[in-house]
């Protein structure tokens, strides 16, 4: 009856390829690649397929936008961080652990790179957010265990002002990195790394 009376059937669903396929990851890879080599504005779909080694329709078969692309890019590593990062803790919750993980310049180049992107891109600053908090934390109950264990009162330094001060540093020294510029970050990485070690000698 309603047939041809200007009712418009509902689109249907453009497909997206398996989450799980090897395709999806090797575009995962190829943006990730493309971000720390070249920054986030050389990630396009073009560009993005061609590292690949794919045709570029195929991004987007994969992901429906560029913004939901950085999102599981950001998303995968960040959830290999936090878990890497936890089972780290886990296992040994000293300040010379901590300083490692968040002196890594991969990961602190992969994180400005986002932070970044974020100014333009709401659903990636969502993103950050969520994950900087659970890092941080699991990240400051462990600061906070091993400034006690070493008699450093919170009056003394609050556990938040030195995790700040770590994460602060490694990563003004990566984005210095990206600029070509490490006057300094030797000296600062051996000084931070003999003060854990007066602190915290080896056993």
């Amino acid at each position: 009856m309603w047939q041809g009376v200007g009712v418009t059937p509902a689109p249907s669903p453009r497909r997206i390829g398996s989450e799980g396929s090897k395709t999806r990851a090797q575009l995962l890879d190829a943006a990730e690649l493309l971000l720390l080599d070249e920054g986030y504005a050389a990630v396009t779909s073009r560009r993005v397929a061609a590292r690949a080694g794919l045709k570029p329709q195929l991004v987007h078969y994969y992901v429906r936008t560029m913004d939901d692309l950085f999102v599981e890019v950001f998303r995968r590593r960040a959830e290999e961080n936090v878990a890497r990062a936890e089972r780290a803790i886990a296992a040994d919750g000293s300040l010379g652990v901590l300083w490692q993980l968040n002196a890594e310049p991969r990961g602190a180049r992969f994180n400005i790179e986002f932070v970044a992107l974020a100014n333009h891109r709401k659903a990636i600053r969502t993103e950050i957010a969520r994950y900087a908090e659970r890092f941080r934390a699991a990240q400051l109950e462990a600061v906070t265990t091993a400034l006690r264990s070493l008699g450093v009162t919170s009056q003394e330094l609050p556990p938040v002002v030195a995790l700040l001060m770590v994460t602060g540093l490694s990563q003004v020294m990566a984005l210095e990195d990206a600029l070509g510029v490490t006057t300094g970050h030797d000296t600062t990485r051996s000084f931070i790394e003999k003060t854990i070690e007066r602190f915290e000698p080896a056993s």
